[in-house]
């Protein structure tokens, strides 16, 4: 009897080992979709250095792979954390007769030395609709998120990396409500 329960289970394992192999190989040569290059030559999410505001001297320090890519870093992004970066903002941040209402966003990348680049700013209301918030008050809290003081390296393997970061203010009569993540 244990016999055969013991070639029952080996027959099955092998048997879904073969499956498994067969679905993998069928994927990769027949079932994967082909990327085609010239009409998407990036990834979901790559910031186009063309299209977005950095320093002159701002450089990613791999081409290759930038780590975080749809959600960010928010738990190790924020130096020493998010509650001193949330404390500086509020404290620095200067309400010079806003009334606007509505998000502000920022996406961008933090480089291997902790510096910020590459931001993509959007603009909503609070029915998140794309909008124009008051010029001075984007400005001015683009300024304060651009600070390198604000941001981490990361670490991957021994050794620094870029990743992507974001960060949203919720802006409520020209006062910051919420800074997001």
């Amino acid at each position: 009897m244990k016999i055969l329960k013991i070639t029952v289970i080996l027959f099955v394992s092998i048997l879904l080992i073969l499956i498994a192999v067969v679905g993998v190989y069928y994927y990769m040569q027949i079932g994967k979709h082909t990327i085609d290059k010239e009409k998407y030559p990036h990834y979901i999410g790559y910031l186009d250095p063309q299209k977005t505001i950095s320093d002159t001297n701002f450089k990613i320090c791999s081409d290759e792979r930038i780590f975080k890519t749809h959600h960010g870093a928010p738990k190790i992004a924020y130096a020493p954390n998010k509650g001193v970066f949330r404390n500086t903002i509020l404290s620095e941040y200067k309400n010079q007769g806003f009334t606007d209402s509505g998000y502000l966003n920022f996406r961008f990348i933090i480089n291997c030395k902790g510096e910020p680049g590459r931001f993509e700013i959007t603009e909503m209301n609070l029915n998140l609709e794309e909008t124009k918030l008051n010029e001075k008050l984007v400005d001015q809290l683009f300024t304060l998120t651009a600070q390198s003081r604000h941001w981490n390296t990361f670490t991957f393997k021994n050794e620094a990396r870029d990743y992507y970061m974001y960060v949203s203010y919720k802006i409520e009569n020209g006062e910051i409500s919420e800074i997001l993540p």
